[in-house]
């Protein structure tokens, strides 16, 4: 008789266990929240779609990337570059094949890190901003606004620029050096330890303050206006560009390339900065590019202000959209592309889109 009391009670206990269970699971789904083994997995998804995004990207438009660096930079005194179409054809002739892709892997190796990081911290950061902005009385319905998603987009943009710096700084030193350079860096490794072991670890984030300070309109405004318009698109649904509530893949393209180019137009002369302040300390630099208009001068600015001030009294106001044509011509379908290979790719790990859910 003992025993079966002992065995119901057992039965009973594990019921309820099971009960437990379910009604926490339930809880969990109602609330959205996943398992951590299944948070995890998310988070790496989301990871791996961001990082394949950046490296399609730009590996399509890595001429491009490469000739709008070189026209930053160029000596105005010794000029090589004078357009897009004359500048792809002098490195053609020059560098051959080979010399359009010149810095694309330094610029994969740190693209892909950098594009994972930035479209994950864009998606966190806009959950978090959201659910703060709800707390406030009377918000508690409250949806993303592209003033919330400029935020989110400044904040994954400086997180994501910030955690990549020093590679892109090599990947900038790598692209402007030539078959005539008076040195080489072999690589990207060798660009950054040689940095570190001449210039010193704080020259790693040379141009840092006007990186921040760009990235905060460049990637905001591209995050703010891509979700807006798809968001706007869906809604009012115009043209019959929406077939079951979804967005077509050239739509989305066209909503990458309106994002691209406002935030890129904005925020250029501050690219234009950074990439010079890069340029300081490397004593072969003066053969690409100098500070202060004379051709054998070498590099100096004492910071983002003094940048500014010497490429405007000697170059003039134009010196900061150098480049802004390749630029444009590259920043719409690299920005087009990394946002709908973003999306596939989520689509086909299966990983849940919508932040404001």
């Amino acid at each position: 008789m003992a025993s079966e009391d002992v065995v119901g009670k057992t039965t009973s206990e594990s019921a309820v266990s099971t009960i437990v269970n379910l009604a926490e699971e339930a809880k969990f789904a109602s609330e959205g929240v996943k398992a951590p083994g299944h948070a995890i997995l998310t988070i790496c998804k989301s990871l791996v779609a961001g990082g394949v995004a950046g490296g399609v990207s730009r590996t399509t438009v890595a001429p491009l990337e490469r000739l709008k660096i070189l026209l930053q930079v160029q000596n105005h005194q010794n000029i090589k570059y004078n357009g897009t179409v004359q500048g792809l054809k002098y490195i053609w002739r020059t560098e051959g094949f080979r010399g359009l892709f010149k810095g694309n892997g330094t610029n994969c190796a740190r693209i892909v890190p950098n594009s994972a990081v930035k479209f994950f911290s864009y998606e966190q950061a806009s959950r978090g901003i959201l659910w703060f902005y709800r707390q406030q009385p009377g918000n508690e319905d409250a949806q993303l606004t592209p003033l919330l998603r400029l935020g989110a987009g400044a904040c994954a943009g400086i997180i994501a620029m910030s955690a990549t710096y020093p590679m892109d700084l090599a990947r900038g030193r790598l692209t402007v050096q030539t078959e005539k350079s008076p040195y080489q860096y072999r690589g990207m490794f060798h660009a950054l330890s040689t940095v570190f072991r001449q210039e010193g670890p704080r020259a790693l984030y040379k141009g840092w303050l006007p990186s921040v300070i760009g990235v905060v309109p460049y990637v905001g405004l591209n995050f703010a206006v891509y979700e807006s318009l798809k968001d706007w698109l869906l809604k009012l649904k115009p043209f019959g560009l929406v077939e079951d509530n979804e967005l077509g893949v050239m739509t989305r393209l066209a909503c990458g390339a309106a994002a691209g180019t406002i935030g890129q137009t904005v925020a250029y002369p501050l690219d234009v900065i950074r990439r010079r302040m890069q340029m300081v300390g490397w004593k072969d630099a003066s053969s690409i590019v100098t500070g202060d208009g004379r051709s054998k001068a070498p590099l100096e600015y004492s910071g983002m202000v003094d940048a500014f001030r010497k490429t405007v009294r000697h170059e003039g106001f134009g010196a900061l959209y150098k480049g802004l044509v390749p630029n444009s011509v590259k920043v719409v379908p690299s920005i087009a592309i990394a946002f709908v290979t973003y999306e596939l790719v989520k689509d086909v790990l299966g990983v849940e889109m919508r932040i404001s859910d």
